[in-house]
């Protein structure tokens, strides 16, 4: 199959060296450093004991790569909207594509049931660029749990977990998922199928917008913040607030706050993506994390004061950094 990894930093490139591994025509869409040298080198993976060289196509034009069967977003959330002309470069008749963001995607409320079906986040998709660019039929929702980091570029690690889970957005049974699915359970990444990925985001989201927001105040890993009384106690509070959000939308979550917490202290000493690009000097995935969170719960008229604070004070971090991207559209909705 012929897939292209939009977005190829840590996650991406796990997913890409591993597709590419076993055969499949990988092209990989990246930017800078690290795209220069998987350019010069190829790409480099570390994986749970083993390693990867691969060397696909690498460009900063999507245009230069031509129609995909499977195109996979696992760009950083906040450069979403400016890439949705390259994205939409890629379709063919066919074309999937598959979101691994984090936070809320861009189309969560796309053919729902009631009031806020087709509302659009301004948190993550502020002037509807992606939701424009690329049609709802052609969206397969997705969730990765892997940590990885890129040590330098063109090599990126991968240490804990590797499940993907992904399905259709209106939760029916497609060749196109089972394809996808079974690609990436053949190259080591578990894909497991759903027929309720919106639970599923919810579930990912349980983490993000709790231990990365206090590791961007504390420095702290995913291990340590999970294994200290004190962090841990706030993170359970931001898991309550998160968890009535997404109840009051219609979802439920596959595990309790006491089995996440659990996931989280497997982590170790992973330092959440968050953590690794304030320290880098890099823009944030702030609104993304908990700004969706918080857009969410004022649609549903669920009061967060914990997730409040924290994103404000995340926000402030990420600000004095000169870490955050501006979002002016989500700033006014929020009285900021």
């Amino acid at each position: 199959m012929k897939i292209c990894i939009y977005g190829a930093g840590a996650v991406g490139g796990l997913m890409g060296a591993r597709l590419a591994h076993i055969g499949h025509d990988v092209s990989m869409v990246a930017r800078g450093p690290h795209l220069r040298a998987m350019r010069q080198n190829g790409l480099v993976l570390h994986s749970k004991g083993e390693e990867f060289h691969v060397t696909p196509v690498c460009t900063d034009d999507p245009a230069d790569l031509g129609p995909q069967d499977y195109v996979i977003l696992t760009m950083k959330a906040h450069t979403l909207p400016a890439a949705a002309g390259g994205i939409a470069s890629l379709m063919g008749p066919d074309t999937a594509v598959l979101t691994i963001q984090n936070g809320l995607p861009w189309w969560y409320f796309q053919g729902i049931d009631g009031a806020n079906n087709n509302r659009r986040l301004l948190s993550v998709d502020p002037q509807g660029l992606a939701w424009d660019a690329i049609p709802p039929d052609r969206i397969i929702g997705g969730v990765i749990a892997a940590a990885c980091s890129i040590p330098e570029p063109g090599v990126v690690h991968h240490g804990a977990a590797g499940a993907v889970r992904l399905g259709e957005p209106d939760g029916s049974d497609t060749e196109r998922c089972r394809k996808l699915g079974a690609a990436l359970a053949d190259c080591g990444l578990q894909g497991v199928l759903t027929d309720r990925i919106r639970d599923a985001l919810w579930f990912k989201l349980w983490g993000n917008v709790s231990f990365s927001a206090i590791a961007v105040l504390t420095r702290g890993t995913v291990g340590g913040l999970a294994a200290d009384p004190g962090t841990q106690a706030v993170a359970r509070v931001i898991m309550e607030e998160t968890e009535a959000v997404a109840m009051a939308l219609g979802s439920g979550f596959p595990s309790t706050i006491d089995e996440r917490v659990e996931q989280s202290l497997a982590m170790g000493g992973h330092k959440t993506s968050i953590l690794q690009d304030i320290e880098a000097g890099r823009n944030m995935e702030i609104d993304a994390m908990f700004g969706s969170v918080i857009e969410a719960a004022r649609i549903t008229d669920i009061a967060t004061p914990v997730t409040d604070m924290m994103y404000a004070l995340t926000r402030y971090a990420a600000i004095q950094a000169g870490c955050y991207p501006d979002n002016p559209e989500f700033a006014a909705f929020l009285d900021l």
